[in-house]
């Protein structure tokens, strides 16, 4: 016989095996074709077999898609989905869905989450041939949007004087879930500025960054500003409202610029009123003040002292020689103001007592109205010596009501020449008034006085009374009385001050002004009218 192919060695290979292993007492059967084997039943497989979500934010959805496949032999029937764990659900999954052997379908898991915390479910996918669900796991967390919180959440900067500038601290803080990032920051408002603050900026949750807020006015008054964060993704912004008011500096000025003192005796003194002011926008302290000069002394301004704008401290300046002649000085006034060294010059001129004595007459300005003033002369006598007059002064009861011009100090009375004054009395009610003059001179009974005395009277009360001729015509039943007042050259407007009856040819005015001239008329009046105008008459009433 010739060689058989090699296909029929391998089968006899085959054949011996069969037949060893029924030597060894298995039972041997005849393979089955391939067409009559019994299939696999279906099965699921999810890809994947479990789905994390990660952070999502609560009030959004996130979905991932999953593939379920038939990997059995013969086809299934999907007939449940069932989804647990808050948030959880499917989408794209129509049921009941049948898979044919191999066949895969692809659906959505979301996760929809409504408060904040990590959350873990399942989606159980039931297999109408099979007992046992097919079980995808599921976790998320839920966190909350990102949230951007200032502090402080508004500026006020008070009074920053302009050229200066003053800084304040903001902090914003991400206090939500979820990254968040600054995009823009915007200042609006003269002399507001933002400083340290680099964009766009990330936060994550819980981060915080601090930066700068700047107020440098340019100018005073009073200024108003927002300073705007834009959050990316937000459609609103974070506004923190600015406000602050620019101060002109600190400025001290004095009044008077400087002081005089004239003639003052030697073993006397004289004081004057010095007034120092704050006339800028800032507050001033005051750290020392000094006087210079011989003679001169300061009293009443204390150190350490903050005048506020506008406000004002006086305080006095004393000059009491010890010898004749001129002398200078300076009060100085140091401070944190503009202008740090105030100076106030001082001069004084003393004079040495003379012999002779000063006299000073009485003034008795009599009877003066209410309201008006009076005047009356006074004089001055020196005896046994020339005498310098160097000032005047009031006092005693009424010294608001006189007054005493017509001198120019100094002044000097020489023995053979009287000088005179002029005395002013203006009473300010009815009844007697008295004061007292007080002249300061070298005499040796200096200072010299006097008496002034007056009496105020009451302004008298003045009424104008008419009078008229009966009218001729019959059946008058009244008179009315007309006035106006006159101009310069022609009387005003007239209007109706009264009536009378038709037996009654008089009225008296009782309402009228001093230094006033009026003009009158009278009309008749019947049952069929009012006749015209009488005669004009005016009044002259004199001025107080």
């Amino acid at each position: 016989m010739g060689h058989l192919p090699t296909r029929w060695n391998a089968l006899a290979v085959v054949l011996a095996l069969a037949s060893m292993l029924g030597c060894q007492g298995l039972s041997t059967s005849k393979p089955a074709s391939q067409g009559s084997q019994n299939p696999l039943p279906g099965g699921l497989n999810a890809a994947p077999a479990s789905i994390s979500f990660g952070n999502v934010q609560i009030g959004t959805s996130q979905s991932q898609s999953d593939t379920v496949t038939n990997t059995g032999g013969t086809s299934l029937t999907i007939t449940q989905a069932t989804a647990t764990g808050s948030g959880f659900s499917t989408t794209g999954l129509d049921l009941p869905l049948t898979l044919a052997a191999g066949q895969s379908a692809t659906f959505n898991i979301v996760f929809s989450p409504q408060s904040a915390g990590s959350v873990a479910g399942n989606l159980a996918l039931t297999n109408g041939g099979s007992t046992s669900p097919l079980n995808i796991a599921l976790t998320g967390t839920a966190v909350t949007a990102g949230s951007v919180t200032e502090n402080p959440t508004s500026f006020a900067f008070g009074s920053v004087q302009v050229g200066s500038n003053q800084t304040q601290t903001e902090t914003l803080k991400n206090t939500g879930g979820e990254n968040l990032t600054i995009s823009q920051a915007t200042v609006s408002g003269s002399g507001f500025s933002d400083t340290g603050l680099s964009l766009p900026l990330t936060l994550v949750p819980n981060q915080s960054t601090t930066f700068g807020v700047v107020f440098a006015p340019t100018s005073a008054g009073a200024s108003n500003g927002i300073l705007s964060i834009t959050v990316s993704g937000s459609s609103t912004s974070v506004d923190i409202a600015l406000s602050g008011t620019g101060v002109t500096p600190a400025t001290l000025t004095a009044t008077p610029a400087s002081m005089a003192f004239t003639n003052v005796q030697v073993g006397q003194n004289q004081t004057q009123t010095e007034t120092v002011k704050n006339t800028g926008g800032s507050n001033a302290t005051i750290s020392q003040a000094s006087v210079s000069g011989a003679g001169f002394s300061i009293s009443g301004l204390g150190t350490n002292i903050t005048l506020t704008p506008g406000q004002s401290a006086s305080f006095s300046v004393t000059f009491a020689p010890q010898s004749a002649g001129n002398f200078s000085g300076s009060v100085a006034i140091a401070s944190n103001a503009s202008d740090p060294n105030l100076s106030v010059t001082l001069s004084g001129s003393a004079i040495t007592q003379s012999s002779g004595t000063l006299s000073v007459s009485p003034v008795n300005a009599g009877s003066v109205t209410v309201g008006t003033s009076g005047t009356q002369t006074g004089t001055l006598s020196a005896t046994g010596a020339s005498v310098s007059v160097s000032s005047v002064s009031l006092s005693g009861i009424n010294p608001s009501e006189f007054s005493i011009s017509g001198l120019s100090f100094p002044v000097t009375v020489t023995t053979s020449q009287p000088v005179a004054f002029t005395v002013t009395f203006t009473p300010g009610a009815t009844g007697a008034a008295s004061a007292s003059v007080s002249f300061a001179s070298t005499a040796s009974n200096s200072p010299s006085a006097a008496a002034l005395t007056g009496s105020g009277t009451a302004a008298p009360v003045h009424s104008v009374s008419l009078a008229w001729k009966a009218s001729n015509t019959s059946g008058v039943t009244s008179y009315n009385v007309y006035r106006a007042v006159y101009g310069t050259s022609s009387c005003g407007s007239y209007s109706n001050i009264g009536s009378t009856p038709s037996s009654t040819t008089a009225y008296t005015d009782s309402v009228v002004a001093d230094g006033t001239t009026y003009c009158y008329a009278t009309t008749a009046v019947d049952p069929s009218g009012e006749s015209g105008y009488s005669n004009i008459t005016q009044a002259v009433i004199p001025p107080p």
